[in-house]
């Protein structure tokens, strides 16, 4: 299990205490240091069965500053996947990648029926 993080993300920290709680074994990704690929992003995607746009990292200081709350509507999936990839700061996080699970943003509530189940 990888947990994908920003070591400063208070979500991130939750994350990580709720797991190291549960005994739950995972390594961690540092996501400005190694950035998804566009490959990783379709895949967690289409495994997680969200919308795309829950993978923006909607109350960052880059996606204001790109405008993107008005810009993403316009762009292909394509494009978003492309911009993702561009910058860890854009991604939503943290991010658990196991091989039959994908979860964005840490939910306490959420996590523990997926990984309790």
């Amino acid at each position: 299990m990888q947990l994908i993080e920003y070591a400063k993300c208070s979500s991130c920290k939750k994350a990580r205490n709720w797991l190291d709680g549960q005994k739950i074994s995972y390594e961690t990704r540092p996501i400005r240091e190694e950035i998804p690929t566009v490959e990783e992003l379709k895949d967690w995607h289409k495994k997680s069965g969200l919308p795309l746009k829950r993978f923006f990292n909607t109350s960052g200081n880059l996606y204001k500053g790109l405008g993107l709350k008005d810009k993403l509507s316009d762009m292909s999936e394509e494009e978003q996947y492309r911009l993702l990839a561009t910058d860890g700061m854009l991604i939503k996080r943290p991010i658990l990648v196991s091989d039959s699970t994908i979860l964005v943003g840490f939910k306490e509530k959420e996590w523990e029926e997926c990984l309790r189940s």
